[in-house]
């Protein structure tokens, strides 16, 4: 029974570093429907969403039903509790993918950014892809030291935040008040999506270590 009971554990924990793979691809696809105006590609991702959304349900109902057989304690119970918090937070990392490319979907056949700001983005979604693919592997590898990693690249995802929002709240700001919802829109979707891989990141140094979990608060976000 407890064999059983660890492989249960193990495939949770495989079906959320899957989730990681998921998310990234959508977000990578996103990137380029936007900056492509990739009609095609936008209606793939939006429909794509399903198969995360899917496959956060089943870790939940799996965790909701170890904890209710199994009755577990200590390091077990946070990782479960984790689990659940974990594909919470991908889930949403998945729909954030999804705002982008139906950003991308809406302004078709235009492009929904700039020329002049497809390089930062271009940027963010390289950014968002590092960080998604470190994340996967803090949760299969429990390796703790990789969140400095994390974290560096949410700063980074941060500073492009705060250059973009600079930029169109300038007076040399020569496009439409259309133009600046779209920018301010996008760019938020991308600085969220680094925060929940952030989020993730923490949840897993308080599975391994038995630290309390410390969210992504406002004030951090502000201090970067």
């Amino acid at each position: 029974m407890r064999a059983a009971y660890y492989e249960q554990l193990d495939r949770v924990n495989d079906d959320l570093v899957e989730m990681t793979r998921l998310v990234g691809s959508a977000m990578n696809r996103a990137t380029q429907a936007l900056l492509d105006a990739d009609l095609p590609l936008a209606e793939a991702v939006i429909d794509f969403d399903a198969k995360v959304d899917t496959l956060a349900s089943d870790v939940e109902e799996r965790c909701y039903e170890l904890v209710a057989l199994q009755q577990p304690v200590a390091t077990d119970l946070r990782v479960i509790i984790g689990a659940l918090r974990i594909a919470s937070s991908l889930e949403r990392m998945g729909d954030l993918a999804e705002h982008v490319a139906k950003q991308a979907r809406m302004r078709f056949p235009k492009v929904a950014v700039p020329q002049e700001l497809r390089a930062t983005f271009a940027e963010m979604g390289a950014l968002a892809e590092a960080i998604v693919s470190k994340t996967g592997s803090v949760i299969a590898t429990k390796d703790v030291a990789l969140c400095a990693d994390i974290a560096q690249h949410d700063e980074q995802m941060d500073r492009l935040h705060r250059e973009l929002f600079t930029i169109v709240l300038s007076p040399s700001w020569k496009y439409g008040v259309e133009e600046a919802i779209d920018v301010t829109l996008l760019s938020r979707f991308y600085e969220r999506y680094a925060d929940h891989a952030v989020s993730v990141s923490r949840r897993v140094v308080t599975i391994v270590t038995g630290e309390p979990y410390v969210a992504v608060s406002l004030e951090d976000q502000a201090g970067r």
